[in-house]
């Protein structure tokens, strides 16, 4: 028992830091990687309308699209009603 309280700790440290912390963006993408399928983002976050330069934020693929978001906040919101926000 002594030895499970350090691996569920480090278990939840782990979690956290990759949902929220610098793996984050390994799930979503950041920094977008160039234009796939000649779609591209037009730089405006679609759920605040925020400008998001091409080398910051996030940055998610939707209906063959490329959508920018401010932050983590956005991309979330996107995630749970893209169609909502998506501009197809």
């Amino acid at each position: 028992m002594e030895r499970l309280i350090p691996f569920l700790l480090f278990g939840v440290f782990f979690y956290v830091m990759m949902r929220f912390g610098c793996g984050s963006h390994a799930v979503h993408g950041h920094h977008g990687h160039g234009n796939h399928e000649g779609t591209q983002a037009d730089g405006k976050d679609p759920v605040c309308g925020m400008e998001v330069a091409p080398d910051s934020g996030y940055s998610e693929k939707y209906q063959n699209r490329e959508y920018r978001f401010c932050s983590r906040k956005c991309l979330d919101k996107f995630d749970a009603n893209p169609h909502q926000f998506a501009h197809v």
